[in-house]
């Protein structure tokens, strides 16, 4: 059975928050990396995960979870352009 657009994005957003949790507290992560946890192929098939797993991040944001950041400083969606990185919402 093919794997929904909700179930991957599901699956996304729990390896984000479980490589944050490995992580340490004030630690980023890369979508690459997150890409890379849920690909189950050998080849660079990962990278076609690198926009969904934005979208993850994203909807993480969202929900008041994580902040992606660029230079070191959070950022909205309208102003992220080029490489992000995640971490855990600043409380």
């Amino acid at each position: 059975m093919a794997e929904t657009d909700r179930q991957l994005a599901q699956r996304l957003e729990a390896a984000i928050t479980g490589l944050l949790e490995r992580r340490a507290e004030a630690a980023s992560i890369c979508p690459s990396d997150v890409a890379r946890e849920v690909y189950e192929g050998d080849d660079e098939g990962w990278r076609e995960l690198m926009e969904p797993v934005r979208r993850a991040a994203w909807h993480l944001v969202a929900a008041g979870q994580v902040e992606v950041t660029q230079g070191g400083r959070p950022v909205t969606e309208a102003e992220a352009h080029g490489p992000i990185r995640i971490r855990r919402a600043r409380r």
